[in-house]
């Protein structure tokens, strides 16, 4: 028979926001799947453990100092919380907005605390695709939003370029409206597994929305880049989707944008989502390059 405590657990790992349970004694009770999305730090490496420093804001507060990487310079707060800066396990600073509660027994007698913290918008406006809050697409965007920061910070100090493929499914809205949910989530995982088939081994797939992927790439140019669109565009068609008998024809817009022409990653970002909107509105089963604008069918 599952227990209670089995049951309060489970409940808490739905939950999209990070959780953390701190005990009388300041080690950590609780790490939900969401704290573990948002810092990197698994569950079972902090459990029973005091909170490391680079995570210190979690049980400081926003208005005291901790050590290194857990330190907020201000009582800076917004219409939900507190924001305080976290350091991810890959030493990315991560600005979350986070709520302290205290835990009391029946007795009123204090027994720990409760941080509960989600990423807060970024401060030049990160842009994403759109998903239902809640879902698991929130926390995969997190992570690989993470995964971008800390690549752009490398190229930033000298690493290597890269670029990105911001790519939609044609035809998700559509078969969201017409079969629901479930059956239009089917069909992108299906379209996710092709694309992580066709990707090189200097490429990254993440998801960035709902219907949305990010594909993270190192190819040395805009021009290389583009053309590898165009292979895992025509590999998405590849994909087609049977339901109740009827084949659905699957296809993919992208819009690409190379590092190399943006000072950050925002303004990166923002070019490849406004390609792969050219390339949605042409019509779909289209490849844009940010660099040139040049609307392209994939073959």
């Amino acid at each position: 028979m599952t227990d209670r405590t089995e049951l309060l657990e489970a409940a808490l790992d739905i939950f999209p926001e990070g959780i953390a349970l701190i005990n009388a004694r300041g080690q950590v009770a609780f790490w939900n799947k969401a704290a573990e999305a948002i810092t990197g730090y698994a569950g079972m490496e902090l459990l029973s453990r005091h909170i490391p420093g680079a995570l210190a804001a979690l049980v400081t507060g926003p208005g005291d100092q901790g050590t290194s990487g857990g330190t907020h310079s201000g009582p800076e707060t917004s219409a939900h919380g507190a924001l305080v800066h976290l350091e991810h396990k890959l030493r990315i600073d991560v600005l979350v907005t986070m709520r302290m509660l205290v835990l009391r027994n029946d007795l009123g007698g204090r027994i720990g605390t409760a941080a509960i913290f989600h990423p807060a918008e970024n401060a030049e406006g990160l842009p994403h695709g759109e998903f239902v809050s809640g879902s698991n697409v929130e926390v995969e965007q997190s992570e690989f939003e993470a995964r971008l920061q800390q690549v752009f910070d490398e190229y930033q100090k000298g690493g290597p370029s890269f670029g990105v493929m911001w790519i939609t499914v044609d035809q998700a809205e559509e078969m969201r409206k017409t079969h629901g949910n479930v059956t239009c989530d089917a069909m992108i995982e299906r379209v996710e597994r092709v694309l992580a088939n066709g990707l090189r081994q200097n490429e990254e797939l993440g998801r960035w929305g709902d219907d949305e992927y990010m594909v993270l790439s190192h190819e040395g140019t805009a021009e290389t880049l583009t053309a590898h669109a165009k292979v895992l565009a025509n590999l998405a068609k590849s994909a087609d989707f049977q339901w109740w008998g009827d084949k659905v024809a699957v296809t993919v817009s992208i819009g690409v944008a190379q590092v190399g022409r943006y000072g950050s990653l925002v303004d990166l970002l923002e070019k490849a989502k406004a390609a792969m909107f050219t390339s949605y509105q042409a019509g779909g089963n289209q490849i844009t390059s940010a660099a040139g604008g040049q609307e392209c069918s994939p073959s």
